[in-house]
């Protein structure tokens, strides 16, 4: 088995995490190997936000807020999601443990709401999936180095509040939370590669 193989078949979303501090170049090594990933028409639309130590708790602060205002429903920004907001606080109780968590963002994007032209919206869907792979690399980058890393999407119940924290520009995508696994969960089930893949010859 080739070494990437071996981290494509060992990779896990990893939801409990040892609180031991990710050493810098072991992170730097991970933002490089996203940099490294394939981008449409080469142009690279991301850029990270690393948040750990004393600046988490501004974090905490901004998620919960948003699940707050979510659950509230007045200005739900996602008010027919509001059966997935006990994920959310799961989702952020993660993020306490975790002791690095990276915001990825989409750097040629404004506002991931706004209405589009259909124009924009190929471009969107092609910067989304270049920065996909920038995150996925990262997952494998950390699996490599034997870190846990959870691939976090719960954010957009927070959205405007970690975006109005963060202070980057760009759209917010995604975050990733990364840090020494606390457990080893077994592979979760696959759909077999012959009932998703349609051969033209």
């Amino acid at each position: 088995m080739g070494m990437l193989l071996k981290e494509i078949e060992e990779r896990r979303s990893i939801r409990k995490f040892k609180q031991i501090p990710v050493d810098r170049q072991e992170l730097l090594d991970i933002l490089e190997s996203g940099c490294k990933a394939p981008s449409s028409k080469n142009r690279q639309p991301w850029k990270f936000v690393v948040v750990e130590g004393d600046a988490k708790a501004g974090m905490f602060t901004a998620f919960r807020n948003g699940i707050e205002r979510e659950a509230e429903g007045t200005e739900a920004l996602l008010p027919l999601s509001r059966e997935h907001l006990a994920g959310a606080g799961y989702t952020l109780s993660i993020m306490e443990q975790a002791p690095v968590t990276v915001f990825i963002f989409q750097t040629l994007g404004t506002d991931i709401f706004a209405e589009r032209t259909k124009e924009e919206i190929v471009a969107e869907i092609c910067n989304l999936q270049s920065v996909s792979a920038a995150i996925q690399n990262m997952t494998l980058e950390a699996a490599h180095k034997g870190l846990g890393s959870l691939w976090i999407c719960d954010i957009f119940f927070a959205y405007q509040e970690l975006c109005d924290w963060l202070q980057t520009e760009g759209e917010l995508i995604a975050a990733l939370s990364i840090g020494y696994p606390d457990e080893m969960p077994p592979a979760r089930p696959r759909r077999a590669v012959e009932a998703v893949t349609v051969w033209k010859s």
